[in-house]
């Protein structure tokens, strides 16, 4: 099978490498979708790899044993490879398991982790099942096009008397922004790039700041009366717009961080934590049994995502695709692996 690699510093292409075999509960999948998200930073940095990706939506072709995937389903892929038997696995907050299958010994080969290739495996409890009338592309938004920003707000319980505010308006910004829409919330969406501050009004945000503007802070609290929004979701990984939602929400209101940083935010316990009364979430992703909400609002938002969902490659093209995302002037980037 063909897969995505990064040969050197700003060069990829597809390789062929064996294919998976199915094993135990482990379905055979044949990837017909495969959204693009960060990999794109190795492609720059030149770290050579053939394992990339972590999003995906395809068709079981072959499974080992009867088990909860028949050949023919429909299905989206979860992230990762977590142990199925422990607390937060049962509990359905699998992402965060501390028990992860080793996948070479399990599986006695190092082909078949990737998503954006021809065909992976994966445990069949991770492999929803995509509703009738949904697409592939559509089936996998499932993962970081709609998943990491619809967790957020769920645990935060945004709803239609709410003002969210929504930093960094990359793919899973914007995906934040069409979650923030369904739930009936006034979305404020903050971002200096132009291709995704127009997107991001497309998609259907109230209002769009540019946190270069000396008074963006104000102009959010001038936005809701002089008191704060009441949620703010940061998807940008920035310090500074970790800042932003911190200062920006009204006291009591919560901030959910989805967005990864390497860096250190300063966080002032009395004055931001104590006196506000604000709650902090780290949120990396949803709850397994929120798929049928999740699905449903995929079902219900498809012209929002055709919006969110702005190129599609060929997988032997993803060298133009990961030189597209590094521009930044883009959504979500489907691979296509048998385009």
């Amino acid at each position: 099978m063909k897969v995505a690699a990064v040969l050197g510093e700003r060069r990829g292409g597809a390789v062929e490498v064996p294919d998976p075999q199915p094993k135990e509960n482990w379905a055979l999948v044949k990837v017909h979708a495969a959204p693009m998200c960060t990999e794109y930073k190795a492609f720059v940095a030149g770290h050579q790899t053939t394992g990339l990706g972590h999003e995906a939506a395809g068709e079981v072709v072959e499974v080992a044993q009867p088990g909860r995937v028949e050949v023919g389903d429909r299905v989206a892929v979860m992230p990762q490879y977590p142990c199925g038997t422990c607390a937060l696995c049962l509990g359905g907050e699998y992402i965060h398991c501390q028990q992860l299958v080793d996948f070479a010994a399990f599986t006695g080969g190092a082909e078949g982790r990737a998503t954006m290739a021809q065909y992976l495996l994966k445990p069949d409890w991770l492999l929803p099942k995509i509703p009738d009338g949904v697409s592939y592309e559509h089936g996998g938004m499932a993962c970081c096009g709609l998943g990491p920003s619809f967790g957020a707000l769920q645990r935060m319980g945004v709803g239609a008397f709410d003002t969210l505010l929504v930093t960094g308006l990359g793919p899973v910004g914007l995906g934040g922004v069409i979650n923030g829409k369904y739930r009936g919330a006034r979305v404020i969406a903050v971002d200096s790039q132009p291709w995704r501050k127009d997107r991001a009004q497309a998609l259907g945000a109230d209002f769009v700041v540019d946190p270069s503007d000396k008074d963006a802070l104000q102009q959010i609290v001038d936005l809701t009366d002089g008191i704060g929004v009441d949620a703010a979701v940061d998807c940008s990984g920035a310090v500074a717009a970790h800042r932003l939602c911190i200062d920006a929400v009204r006291r009591r209101g919560q901030v959910a961080f989805v967005g990864e940083c390497g860096e250190e935010t300063p966080l002032r316990i009395s004055q931001d934590m104590i006196r506000k009364g604000i709650a902090l979430h780290g949120s990396w992703h949803y709850n397994l049994g929120d798929i049928p909400l999740l699905m449903q609002t995929v079902a219900d938002c498809a012209t929002q995502i055709d919006r969110l969902i702005s190129h599609r490659f060929a997988l032997n093209d993803v060298q133009a695709a990961w030189e597209l995302q590094a521009t930044g002037e883009c959504g979500k980037v489907i691979l296509q692996p048998w385009g």
